[in-house]
């Protein structure tokens, strides 16, 4: 095996045993993805449904999808910022030296993301006063979107150029700003589609939620369903093909292991299964009336399937370093368990807080929903237009 030259590790023990940092790893950052691929599909929902609904003549249950949608994304960029911090975190305890690396080398790339972060929030804000104001945003919510969309890409980058020791010298020899976004890995863009469209999918299972969860009228509640059901087929479909492109862009010797280890591989044909099933529930919201039993098992199935997607990525990841000469099973490690189960019990109190947070935001009143008038159809196109 040839041996890269990766930074020494830290030489403070990991204060806890790798396998629990590994699971708590794998459960927020499921999380997180959940909230995140909620705001990419969602972001480009809106501005679709904005864009139609300012139509002379469209229908009213447009403006009122995309208003049910909207309100709420700010909302799910919370969740998406505050459950990308412990992921990240656990990362980089278990693999500092190679994700710091990275880091750097693309330093100039990962501090742009704060910018285009701050950029994208005031977006989603915009976007939700101009479409509950009846006003044109889906250019905004567009441009949030792109901000959205380039961010992930750059993660893409940096957590596959963390798995790629032979590039750091010459990348490092090309720009020591880090104002060089290498390109060349033939696992980046399959990474970063399968998360685009997952956007879609996990988009169109919120929709299903919503049609039964939100306070919509009987028609919005069925037209968020049956459209929602739409997307998410067709998104499912085209992310078990991204899928299976990032399976085929690894490296023989990847492969091969993935192939012997056991728990990956049933974590990913876990996937592909759940993957089937949200798609028969998408079906089934196609042709049938909005039902609480549906949205439910569509939104469980969805963090499951998020939960075996990512324990796969995992597995890439552990493998390639482990080809690379890198183990994290072999960190020194020197476990306080007294601070480990405080910690677990405030991390299961965070948990359950972050539970009642959302019942809070699903029972909360929500004054400013667009009410069905026969006669504001044509009076909202037209406001719309200015």
């Amino acid at each position: 095996m040839q041996q890269y030259p990766f930074p020494s590790p830290d030489p403070i023990p990991l204060p806890a045993p790798v396998w629990l940092f590994k699971v708590l790893n794998v459960v927020t950052l499921a999380l997180h993805f959940v909230a995140l691929e909620i705001l990419i599909g969602g972001l480009l929902i809106v501005a679709v449904l904005n864009y139609f609904g300012a139509r002379e003549g469209a229908s009213l249950r447009l403006n009122q999808a995309a208003h049910l949608m909207a309100r709420r994304l700010p909302i799910v960029m919370t969740y998406v910022i505050n459950l990308g911090v412990p992921p990240l975190l656990f990362t980089q305890v278990m693999y500092g030296q190679a994700l710091y690396t990275s880091s750097i080398l693309i330093g100039l790339w990962w501090f742009s993301v704060i910018v285009m972060l701050m950029i994208a929030y005031w977006l989603l804000y915009k976007v939700a006063e101009r479409v509950e104001a009846r006003r044109n945003a889906w250019l905004m919510a567009l441009g949030a979107w792109l901000f959205v969309g380039f961010i992930a890409r750059i993660y893409s980058t940096n957590f596959t150029l963390m798995l790629r020791p032979e590039d750091w010298q010459g990348l490092y020899e090309q720009s020591a700003l880090g104002a060089v976004l290498p390109m060349n890995d033939p696992t980046t863009t399959p990474r970063w589609l399968t998360m685009l469209a997952g956007g879609f999918a996990v988009a169109g299972v919120w929709m299903i939620w919503l049609s039964t969860m939100s306070k919509a009228s009987e028609d919005v509640g069925a037209y968020l369903n049956a459209l929602g059901g739409k997307i998410a087929l067709v998104a499912f479909a085209l992310q078990l093909g991204a899928g299976y492109w990032v399976y085929l862009a690894q490296p023989d010797a990847v492969k091969e292991r993935l192939g012997s280890q056991t728990f990956y591989l049933v974590s990913g044909y876990g996937w592909v299964a759940l993957t089937a099933v949200l798609m028969a529930l998408s079906a089934l919201a196609i042709v049938k009336k909005p039902s609480p039993m549906l949205s439910w098992s569509g939104a469980a199935a969805a963090l499951l399937a998020m939960l075996a997607m990512v324990n796969c990525r995992d597995g890439i990841r552990d493998v390639t370093l482990l080809s690379k000469g890198f183990d994290v099973w072999e960190r020194n490690i020197v476990t306080n368990w007294s601070v480990v189960a405080i910690f677990l019990a405030l991390f299961v109190v965070g948990l359950g807080v972050l539970g009642w947070l959302i019942s809070v935001v699903m029972r909360s009143k929500e004054e400013g929903e667009l009410k069905l008038n026969p006669s504001f159809a044509t009076e909202s196109s037209k406001e719309m237009n200015k």
